[in-house]
């Protein structure tokens, strides 16, 4: 298959690295004059957790193709779009009349409505999933990240089409495992708040990594004060326990387990430390407050914490 990856952020480039070995054709569109400021290599640190539960770790400088330039006319069968949410209506715009025939996967934290994130793209060309995948660029350029075993996919209640069912054969083949969620409006929406609970403590902190199990717990008792935002939104968090889980336990339990996980479980460590854009931290909680000032949902730890992401208090 010959699959075209949107940018070359960090999902971008684990995922093309790992759909190349899996022997599909792989470039990466760019902006112009991006190609030669990247170079022709991805210098990658990558554990991939896919076949082993702590990961194998890969040091590697791959060679990688790019293209500055997208015709209507291409013959990409895929094109995996996974930005930053807030950059994602920018790039479905220019990406809607230049998707030729081929399947888009959307691959991406949303919070605006997917239907309406989408509505440039061709509806019945779309595919809607998210990545089991983490990390960041350093300084030095090499990526740091971690490829765990499991991806998602899911649809707007109705069965996945025939295009939804070939992508998922993709991944599968390349040695992920699938895990398909039939409201996938309120799989993302959960996942959203989620996330913006934990960044009112790692804004606090000045980092992903370190979390105590004391910020844990105000992690989760944030995420819980989010829990009615989802619901006024329309969705049913009964189709979501298994995700809120972590978040529905004794906090007294929960917490120090998380704790535990961000610290000794190494993918998950890999991902924490190695996460390089605070800026999409201080993005999800601003969007997440927006909305619920909107509604009239109060927040309270969501509130306190602004000053982190607004810019008007520092670590």
């Amino acid at each position: 298959m010959k699959i075209l990856m949107f940018g070359r952020g960090v999902i971008a480039a684990a995922y093309g690295w790992a759909l190349e070995r899996a022997g599909h054709h792989v470039e990466f569109y760019v902006r112009p004059g991006r190609a030669a400021a990247y170079g022709e290599v991805v210098d990658l640190d990558l554990l991939d957790a896919r076949r082993r539960p702590w990961g194998k770790r890969v040091t590697e400088r791959w060679a990688v193709r790019y293209r500055e330039s997208l015709e209507s006319d291409h013959d990409f069968d895929l094109i995996v779009l996974s930005v930053q949410h807030y950059g994602f209506a920018e790039a479905a715009a220019f990406l809607g009349p230049r998707a030729g025939g081929a399947t888009i996967l959307v691959f991406n934290n949303l919070w605006v409505e997917p239907l309406t994130a989408t509505e440039h793209l061709p509806a019945d060309q779309i595919a809607l999933g998210f990545p089991g995948a983490g990390g960041g660029f350093g300084d030095d350029g090499v990526l740091r990240a971690a490829l765990l075993p499991m991806v998602f996919f899911g649809t707007l209640d109705r069965p996945p089409t025939e295009r939804e069912r070939a992508v998922r054969q993709v991944f599968r083949e390349a040695g992920f495992r699938i895990q398909e969620n039939s409201d996938f409006r309120g799989w993302l929406a959960v996942h959203f708040v989620q996330n913006a609970g934990l960044h009112t403590q790692s804004l606090k902190l000045g980092s992903l990594s370190g979390l105590t199990p004391g910020h844990l717990r105000e992690a989760i008792l944030a995420t819980r004060e989010l829990l009615p935002l989802v619901e006024a939104r329309g969705i049913d968090l009964r189709r979501h326990r298994k995700e809120l889980l972590p978040f529905r336990a004794p906090v007294w339990l929960a917490a120090p387990a998380l704790a535990w996980l961000f610290r000794n479980f190494p993918p998950a460590r890999v991902v924490t430390e190695a996460h390089a854009n605070p800026e999409e931290l201080r993005a999800v909680c601003r969007d997440t407050l927006a909305e619920a000032r909107r509604r009239g949902v109060p927040v309270p730890r969501l509130e306190a914490a602004e000053p982190y992401f607004t810019g008007e208090r520092t670590i």
